[in-house]
């Protein structure tokens, strides 16, 4: 017997209505994607032009800080306004700081711009997941996420083709402003096509002050100890931002407003979906950050080779959303027990091939860049139905919260992992003794200290499937009893 999870095919998700739908809440998550791999290529050519290079790096942490503070106030947001202009108030936030980076004279300028990009992509994010479960059907959500969560493989293809044809003839101005007309775009298609009210789940409640200031200090505090080259003050940081994440911890379960669902630290329920969903994207994000480094140091790239190389990554997690999304469930839950070993299996090689360098050569590539591919692959072929099931178990009265939550998990995330693999690098000796050597040193523990995480993540995709397997049970009955009534 078949529950909805497993009823849904492309098709019916770009059938009709659904179209229109699809095409709105992709192309939004993929212009905010675009953008931030436009912005990382063209960040040099900026920083020749109005200068600034003390603060390169905060352009990238404001905008991840940014982010979090968008995903996180999603859901009120979405609760007070409805998802319609919900949808367009993300828009028109992240287009006003395009065009604010777009005619930056300086440095400043630009930084708050980026503050306001990631403010209003953190809202776009946040509010695609929720406008998933609003706008289609549950037999679809797992196909929409893992359409949604592809963008990003997409982005990082197209993001740095776009932003290098800017910034090689020196118009990385126009690589911003290009944009921005397709934004406004796509906020005024959902005026049309999203629905003009909220799901009761996403009624609006308190915002919860105490954490999103917390987490948004522990983020940045991480994100400030990685600029550093000393062990010492990674180390430190990391740490602060850990007791830091603790007293949130403790916080959010005592509070009435929740930046989780109540039954995320229920290992019976959400907590398993939540720890695999951290493991899984922190081996691709403490991986990736290095990529470029070590294959032009000791592989001989170019720096626009390199960096296309680690977006195999990324092109890897898209094919892996895509290829399994539509499975049935016994399919899915063989498919998500063996994703980690795949994962495993492609940091081991790396560790055994990137440290040792090479001249370079495609032959000499190929089973790193098949690697690269693999550990990506291996997160994306379970992506989608983590996320899924967040949303299938959670109560109907967190359901704003919920899908909020799936995007400030990643995002907090994203900058942990950065941090984690700049500490690991340096202790390493990245910076002493530098050169190839420290590099060389940075890349084998590097890998071999990931393995850690796809090793905890087979244990953890073993509760996971007991988890959906009992749910699926619940839903079974639930239709027995809607038939039999």
């Amino acid at each position: 017997m078949q529950t909805q999870e497993q009823a849904g095919s492309w098709g019916q998700l770009f059938s009709g209505s659904n179209a229109v739908r699809t095409l709105t809440l992709v192309g939004g998550v993929a212009l905010h994607a675009i953008n931030v791999f436009i912005s990382t290529t063209i960040l040099p050519t900026v920083i020749q032009d109005i200068g600034g290079i003390d603060f390169y790096a905060w352009n990238t942490t404001l905008f991840v800080a940014a982010s979090i503070l968008g995903s996180m106030m999603a859901p009120r947001l979405l609760g007070q306004v409805g998802p319609r202009y919900a949808y367009l108030v993300a828009a028109v936030i992240f287009a006003i700081g395009t065009a604010l980076c777009a005619v930056a004279p300086s440095m400043p300028v630009m930084l708050f711009g980026r503050s306001v990009q990631g403010f209003g992509g953190g809202f776009l994010l946040a509010l695609s997941f929720s406008m998933v479960r609003l706008v289609f059907e549950p037999r679809l959500w797992t196909l929409a996420i893992a359409l949604i969560s592809g963008m990003w493989g997409v982005a990082s293809l197209v993001g740095p083709a776009i932003g290098g044809v800017f910034a090689q003839y020196g118009h990385w101005r126009m690589a911003f402003g290009s944009i921005i007309p397709v934004i406004v775009l796509f906020g005024l298609l959902a005026v049309f096509i999203m629905p003009k009210e909220a799901g009761k789940g996403d009624k609006t409640g308190g915002l919860p002050w105490a954490q999103l200031v917390l987490l948004t200090a522990a983020v940045l505090l991480v994100s400030w100890a990685s600029l550093s080259p000393s062990f010492f003050y990674n180390a430190l940081g990391i740490l602060a931002a850990m007791v830091l994440l603790g007293v949130t911890y403790t916080i959010e379960r005592k509070s009435p407003n929740h930046v989780l669902p109540r039954d995320a630290f229920n290992m019976k329920k959400l907590a398993p979906l939540y720890i695999t969903m951290t493991l899984l994207s922190l081996m691709v994000t403490c991986s990736e950050v290095f990529i470029p480094l070590f294959f032009q140091t000791l592989h001989g790239q170019k720096p626009l080779v390199a960096g296309y190389l680690a977006a195999l990554m990324g092109l890897g997690w898209t094919l892996g959303s895509l290829t399994t999304s539509s499975l049935s469930a016994k399919m899915t839950n063989r498919v998500i027990v063996t994703a980690p070993f795949i994962g495993l299996t492609g940091l081991i090689v790396l560790a055994l091939l990137v440290p040792g360098g090479s001249l370079g050569g495609w032959l000499d590539l190929a089973p790193m860049c098949l690697s690269l591919f693999m550990v990506g692959y291996s997160v994306g072929l379970t992506w989608p139905h983590l996320l899924a099931n967040v949303l299938q178990i959670t109560p109907q009265n967190e359901q704003g919260i919920a899908s909020a939550s799936l995007t400030t998990v990643q995002l907090v995330t994203t900058a942990f992992g950065a941090a984690l693999a700049g500490t690991i690098a340096n202790l390493a000796g990245l910076s002493n003794p530098g050169g190839a050597t420290g590099v060389s040193n940075a890349a084998l523990w590097l890998f071999v200290s990931l393995t850690a995480l796809p090793v905890l993540a087979i244990v953890m995709t073993r509760i996971v499937v007991r988890l959906r397997q009992a749910h699926t049970q619940v839903k079974i009955a639930e239709e027995v009893v809607q038939q039999a009534a």
